[in-house]
């Protein structure tokens, strides 16, 4: 792996994706952030000193496309993370044809074109390949019909990919979070009735942060983990296995 490889971050004006490309910084490993708010890219990547591409992560080929601009720019892309994604919490019956293609395409589609574009760079050299999933995916929860099913998806995606690449040392894992405190999710978090159910909805009795996320990213990108493909680790609060325990 030469000097110059890189992590590209798609979607890394997000609250995840943000946090991520400073902790990675933090430790000395080059990024690239792509996304569509070149705004708040550029405005990251003047704090970063980290170019930042134009993508829109939906649109499959274009995606492909920045991958290989990320490559001539860095020499080598050796990991991505897709922090692309989006929520509506609403029954089936309420949702529109057009909400259901939005979210669909924010976090599936994205996904998918993130193996795609990063897959066909990674095939001379490996890499690591990390997806977001969530803890509703693989646990019920009401109103969450449109998120689970997509990002059940993601999980699929990510069992399948990596046995479809495992042989060219291209590594593809993810990461399932509960609930995290970012701008997406400021309708929650701000209204203390809702924060404080969904505080005691998780076993451990908090919601998440974006380092508890950027945590196990990091962790499925490191090189000396070149042994851990097909993972989704639950970064939950215990939240998709663990039973809350009711209060006395």
């Amino acid at each position: 792996m030469n000097e110059d490889s890189a992590i590209l971050i798609m979607g890394a004006n997000g609250g995840i994706g943000s946090a991520l490309a400073r902790e990675l910084t933090r430790r000395n490993k080059p990024v690239i952030l792509a996304g569509r708010n070149m705004e708040d890219l550029n405005k990251l990547g003047a704090e970063l000193e980290s170019p930042a591409i134009y993508v829109d992560p939906t649109d499959i080929e274009a995606t492909v496309n920045a991958y290989a601009e990320a490559q001539k720019l860095a020499g080598n892309i050796y990991g991505t993370v897709n922090c692309v994604g989006s929520s509506i919490l609403k029954p089936s019956h309420t949702i529109t044809s057009e909400e259901w293609d939005a979210v669909l395409s924010s976090n599936l589609t994205s996904a998918f074109a993130v193996v795609k574009g990063a897959s066909r760079i990674m095939m001379k050299n490996g890499g690591s390949i990390v997806l977001i999933s969530a803890a509703c995916a693989r646990i019920g929860m009401a109103y969450h019909d449109i998120v689970a099913a997509t990002k059940a998806g993601l999980i699929g995606l990510t069992l399948s990919a990596a046995a479809t690449y495992a042989n060219r040392g291209i590594r593809v894992n993810c990461v399932a979070p509960g609930l995290i405190k970012t701008a997406m999710t400021d309708t929650i978090t701000v209204n203390p009735k809702q924060l404080s159910a969904a505080e005691s909805s998780h076993p451990i009795s908090r919601i998440g942060d974006p380092s508890d996320v950027v945590s196990a990213i990091s962790w499925f990108l490191e090189t000396q983990n070149s042994w851990i493909t097909g993972q989704v680790i639950g970064v939950d609060g215990g939240l998709g296995s663990v039973l809350a325990r009711s209060s006395r």
